[in-house]
């Protein structure tokens, strides 16, 4: 039986040779394509904590798959939840001292409104003959006492109205950092990594989990001069993996490098020229990955081919074709 199982793998593994040589014979691809190796990759999200402190649980494992949103991890907020709470008594406290200043002015309107009445008797009295000057002096002190007293009293009115808003942002400010403390998927993705454990300590920007965009999966290649500058963005390609060479992955052109790789910065002759290699991203299409979820997988190695003419047709060997 193992030896039947080995003669098995050695047949699949020459087919899966025999089917990626044939894309490739000694004279090139076809006319109009470029043809070229790279390798599955995905973009990769590191999520880490904004704030420092021990980790309290970590609910991601490497390998699931987590929607956008999911609770990933939890950062222990004792402390933080404390200070969440003497916050709000400091905000019930100025909300007090608020409504004793807007009682305070009340009072203070009624001692003027006393004062300004006061004032005008004595000024009748001092008109017809009846009141001192004295006495008239007196009520004028009296309003000029009230007005200043009132005066004193809208001030301790804007002054606790402002603790009560500084009070309110500080609660803010920490329940913003409450919520920063549950980690939570910025995409969905699949875990790759889990990098910390309930327990540990991190500081500031401590990586606890790195997901991959399972909606973002490219293979970047690199062509020459003469086949990357015929590439425009959204051009077709197409992508056979080792692991699988019976299928082919549709794909577009998503990038083209400005610069040069693997060559001088300058060049001064047409033979150091024709060694100039770009960069260029082939990328998967989204509805693609949404059918395969759960069959996509990076750093398989494959072949890439891209079609540098849009009037070239695709041979019935590179027509797509999916599990």
């Amino acid at each position: 039986m193992k030896r039947a199982a080995m003669v098995i793998a050695a047949l699949a593994a020459l087919a899966a040779a025999v089917w990626v040589f044939a894309l490739a014979p000694d004279d090139g691809p076809p006319e109009g394509f470029a043809r070229a190796n790279g390798r599955i990759e995905a973009t990769r999200v590191d999520v880490a904590a904004k704030f420092g402190g021990r980790v309290a649980e970590v609910l991601a494992r490497e390998g699931d798959f987590v929607e956008a949103g999911a609770v990933l991890a939890r950062i222990d907020a004792t402390e933080l939840e404390a200070g969440i709470r003497a916050a709000e008594a400091a905000t019930r406290q100025a909300r007090q001292e608020l409504a004793q200043a807007e009682a305070m002015i009340a009072q203070r309107d009624g001692e003027l409104t006393l004062a300004d009445a006061e004032l005008a008797r004595a000024e009748t009295l001092r008109e017809r003959g009846y009141g001192t000057v004295e006495t008239l002096d007196l009520r004028r002190m009296q309003k000029n006492t009230a007005l200043a007293a009132r005066a004193s009293a809208l001030a301790q009115r804007a002054a606790a109205e402002a603790a009560v808003e500084s009070a309110l942002a500080r609660v803010a400010a920490l329940r913003a950092q409450l919520a920063e403390h549950v980690l939570t998927a910025p995409r969905a993705g699949r875990v790759q990594y889990r990098l910390a454990e309930p327990g540990e300590v991190l500081a500031a920007g401590g990586r606890i989990v790195t997901l991959l965009d399972l909606g973002d999966v490219y293979m970047d290649v690199y062509l020459p001069t003469a086949q990357a500058g015929r590439l425009a963005l959204g051009d077709e390609a197409r992508l056979i993996l080792d692991a699988a060479p019976q299928y082919v992955i549709p794909a577009t052109v998503s990038f083209v490098a400005a610069d040069a790789q693997f060559t001088p910065k300058f060049v001064e002759t047409e033979s150091e020229r024709e060694k100039l290699m770009f960069r260029v991203r082939l990328k998967v299409p989204a509805e693609v990955l949404s059918r395969y979820r759960d069959l996509v997988k990076t750093g398989l190695p494959g072949v890439a081919v891209a079609r540098v003419s849009r009037s070239a047709e695709w041979p019935p060997s590179l027509a797509v074709r999916l599990p």
